[in-house]
């Protein structure tokens, strides 16, 4: 028997929604103010998540535990797999000791931290987010900076931060194919008017990320190299998103934020250095994470053009797969090759979306997709094992560094499951459904608090395509009762989200796992929080002035 959602069981508005926000309440208090430890903190949510949808929203048991097991599946494979993957190929470099020439060269680009820090987390790993999303860049721009010598809650933390700018364009364009076929809004509409919203953030992130490190005495010392990266990576975010489409933004403009940064570096070097990392002084707000030195070190070791060639190699073959890895046309072959679809029996089409969350009654699918040759994480194995054999690892080495790093990532890999098993059973009761509703209540305020709600819908799924699906359609129907453009709200929904990434449970266990930062998700988390809030916050200022002060900015323009 079908299962409609209910989005107000208690008959009363205000408890239904407190109810309905206990899980995310229990996961991220137990997280950031308890202290637990991640994977009891997520099945703690779990749990009050399972029993607000059993006994408050009336979803029959049997379909709450399938959605929770549906949702661990969806964390192990693809999620975890992504994890697994890019940790073992960074401790395979590690142990053979090119890690050490990979960081030698890199500072001799430049052996400023800041610089270093921009040149890693915002422009490279914009690159990731671009290629491949879910997790990847999170994962790769920790690996490196924690072997940069960045303590771990500043690696984990910084780069949650700067991985925010790109998400919307992440993975070659899904949240905004998504958003596209759930709203039915023009897909080069919906690219251009997230490209009228972003670019603004693109340039402000970079300044932020250093200033969250370096603090405001840091940050302008080195103003002019910040500035080149956001610009040079917002020019071509706007004209790509607003001329071509949503598939190439990050990608391009990566290339070319990463490209002029470097030229720029060539040309320029600040008149402080700032090379010391004191792993005691992130908390302190004056300063940032890092202690500044004023003393320029020695020049770093000269390697043989030889062994740098062969410490970047596989970090080159890594981008290259994860990029092919990420095309429509090689994930189509790949998936031609062999899949797997798991059709949830007992949920699969069996619990209805109702309105006004949805225009009219829509069954959600629940169809598992093995598609184990075309996940990201495939990619990233074989790019490690031919970059093992081409750096000349061992048969032998690989396996016994593959089997350390899934026996460091155990429990991570328990809390990513219990974190998606959370995100679904909240989405197939409608949990976070009847949140949406509350904030499409706020009337006037609604473009604000529209935006907040794409932050909160990537907070609880991990995802901003995930977000778009879940909210896409409401942001359509809520601004079309106000009049506001619908294009407009359901491109806030996605730029909004893309602040919810920093605080998302399964970012921060990808940050915490990439940087051997165990069982300090919390400290993350609280580090992260007041940068996700206060960024969202204006993403929904700008586009509030989008729809009442600067309308113009906010129509549509034919392509």
């Amino acid at each position: 028997m079908v299962w409609s959602q209910i989005y107000d069981p208690l008959s009363n508005p205000w408890l239904s929604t407190l109810v309905a926000g206990l899980p995310v309440v229990v996961l991220l208090g137990a997280l950031g103010i308890f202290r637990v430890k991640a994977h009891w903190a997520a099945l703690l949510g779990l749990v009050v998540a399972l029993a607000a949808a059993i006994f408050v929203f009336r979803m029959p048991a049997s379909m709450a535990g399938k959605t929770a097991l549906f949702g661990a599946a969806f964390g192990l494979l693809p999620i975890g797999w992504i994890i697994l993957n890019i940790i073992f190929l960074y401790r395979l470099t590690e142990r053979l000791g090119l890690f050490k020439v990979l960081q030698d060269s890199i500072s001799g680009i430049t052996d400023d931290r800041r610089l270093q820090l921009l040149l890693i987390a915002f422009c490279f790993g914009a690159f990731f987010e671009g290629a491949a999303g879910f997790g990847t860049p999170v994962a790769v721009t920790g690996a490196i900076l924690i072997g940069l010598g960045f303590s771990p809650l500043a690696a984990s933390g910084l780069s949650l931060i700067a991985n925010t700018a790109p998400v919307a364009y992440g993975a070659l364009g899904s949240p905004v194919l998504a958003l596209a076929a759930v709203t039915g809004l023009p897909l080069l509409d919906l690219s251009a008017m997230i490209g009228r919203q972003l670019p603004v953030f693109s340039v402000i992130v970079p300044f932020w990320l250093i200033v969250a490190f370096a603090g405001w005495r840091g940050t302008l010392q080195i103003w002019p190299a910040i500035l080149v990266a956001g610009v040079s990576f917002a020019i071509p975010q706007f004209l790509i998103s607003n001329f071509h489409g949503p598939w190439l933004v990050d990608v391009v403009a990566s290339l070319i934020s990463m490209g002029c940064l470097a030229l720029f570096l060539k040309l320029w070097q600040p008149e402080t250095i700032w090379t010391s990392l004191d792993r005691d002084a992130v908390a302190a707000a004056n300063v940032g994470a890092a202690a500044v030195s004023d003393v320029r070190p020695p020049p770093p070791p000269r390697h043989p053009a030889a062994q740098v060639r062969r410490a970047w190699l596989p970090w080159i073959v890594l981008s290259v797969l994860v990029f092919l890895w990420g095309l429509p046309q090689v994930k189509a072959f790949l998936d031609g090759l062999s899949i797997f679809r798991l059709p949830i029996e007992g949920l699969n089409n069996m619990v209805q979306r109702v309105p006004p969350v949805v225009a009219k009654p829509t069954p959600e699918a629940a169809v598992y997709v093995f598609n184990w040759l075309s996940m990201t994480g495939t990619g990233i194995l074989i790019s490690a094992v031919i970059s093992g054999i081409l750096i000349g690892a061992s048969l032998r080495e690989m396996v016994v560094v593959y089997w350390e790093t899934l026996v460091r990532v155990r429990y991570s890999l328990l809390t990513i499951a219990a974190m998606l098993a959370l995100g679904f059973t909240t989405r197939y009761s409608g949990e976070d459904a009847t949140l949406g509703l509350a904030f499409a209540q706020t009337g006037v305020l609604y473009p604000f608090f529209g935006a907040l709600l794409g932050w909160i819908g990537v907070a609880l799924t991990g995802s901003d395509t995930a977000s778009n699906v879940l909210f896409g359609s409401l942001q359509r129907i809520s601004s079309e009762q106000l009049g506001l453009s619908p294009t407009l709200m359901g491109a806030a929904n996605s730029s909004g989200g893309v602040m919810g990434k920093m605080i998302d449970a399964q970012s921060i266990v990808v940050a915490a796992t990439a940087t051997n930062y165990h069982g300090q998700e919390g400290v993350i988390l609280r580090y992260v929080f007041f940068h996700s809030i206060a960024l969202a916050c204006l993403v929904g200022i700008l586009v509030t002035l989008q729809a009442y002060v600067w309308p113009f900015t906010g129509m549509v323009v034919g392509h």
